[in-house]
């Protein structure tokens, strides 16, 4: 058969299922490409994903005998189920696809699902509120220099550590791309990810109401495992329940104890100026390493 792939979000970054379902047609003889409707002739099916909302759907009618939408970026549209088949979902990904973006570099899920229900995140209605397990490492990890994991909440996994330890052995540069969940640190897991490689460990603090629970985790993240500001990062929500004041705090918070906050935008095509000033100052590390408040920020100059 001939299958035709459709990325809808671009190829930036790897479209894992995708992935899984090229890996899956190609194991079974099939010849699977890119579609182009210009290009590609009659398919037998297409598949198309889309995996972010705000991206355009695709603008044409694929030439198919078969045409299959999925992914998050569709909700329940056409009526996508969300869902891989379980053959299809457990199959080496095909990273033959992307081969730039996945040089040497391995792209998975250890585990899905996450107990916290955000409102400004879908991983609880589409994945569930209860973190966990759905592989080993070994099922998308041959030997790569490099793993990114996409999972939403690792260390809220009942596997957590068993989990960990697999990151451990396998001697890989670990880019946890999510962020891992401060609230849920302990002096045992903090051990587990000081022997994992990482160039950079990401957590995030999105409600200000946290600070209880995450600040404490978080000094004694960076005291145990002695890493410095380079090496330690926080993803600070804003423009969503929170005021600019309130950003600002978290940022300076973060700053005093030895972490680099970097700030995300909640429906940033809405958001206040001050907003999107107050994250090109934090995200230019330059600029505010140089720069001991927000007050003395000059946006003309940065």
């Amino acid at each position: 058969m001939r299958i035709g792939l459709i990325d809808v979000d671009g190829h930036n970054f790897p479209n894992l299922p995708l992935m899984k379902i090229s890996a899956w047609y190609k194991r079974c003889g099939d010849e699977v490409n890119w579609y182009n409707h210009l290009l590609s002739g009659r398919q037998h099916i297409v598949y198309v994903s889309k995996i972010f909302d705000f991206s355009p759907d695709y603008p044409y009618t694929p030439d198919a005998w078969r045409t299959y939408y999925g992914g998050t970026g569709y909700g329940n549209r056409y009526g996508c189920s969300g869902e891989l088949p379980g053959n299809i979902e457990h199959i080496y990904p095909d990273y033959g696809l992307y081969p730039d973006q996945t040089k040497d570099t391995a792209y998975g899920f250890l585990t899905r699902g996450c107990p916290r229900g955000c409102e400004f995140c879908i991983v609880g209605r589409k994945e569930g509120r209860v973190s966990h397990k759905v592989a080993d490492l070994n099922e998308f990890w041959r030997g790569q220099k490099t793993i990114k994991l996409l999972d939403p909440n690792l260390l809220a996994c009942k596997d957590r550590d068993q989990l960990l330890d697999q990151l451990v052995d396998s001697n890989a540069w670990v880019d946890f791309t999510q962020g891992l969940d401060a609230r849920l640190l302990t002096v045992q897991t903090t051990e587990k990810i000081k022997r994992i490689k990482t160039k950079m460990v990401h957590f995030a603090w999105d409600n200000i109401s946290d600070e209880g629970r995450i600040i404490p985790n978080l000094k004694m993240f960076k005291a145990t495992t002695g890493l410095d500001r380079r090496k330690l990062g926080v993803y600070v929500l804003t423009n969503f329940g929170t005021t600019h004041e309130e950003d600002l705090y978290r940022a300076y918070t973060l700053k005093s104890i030895g972490y680099d906050p970097y700030i995300m935008i909640y429906d940033k095509a809405n958001a206040p100026q001050q907003t999107r000033l107050l994250q090109r100052w934090c995200n230019n590390k330059i600029i505010f390493t140089a720069t001991k408040t927000f007050d003395e920020y000059d946006p003309k100059i940065g």
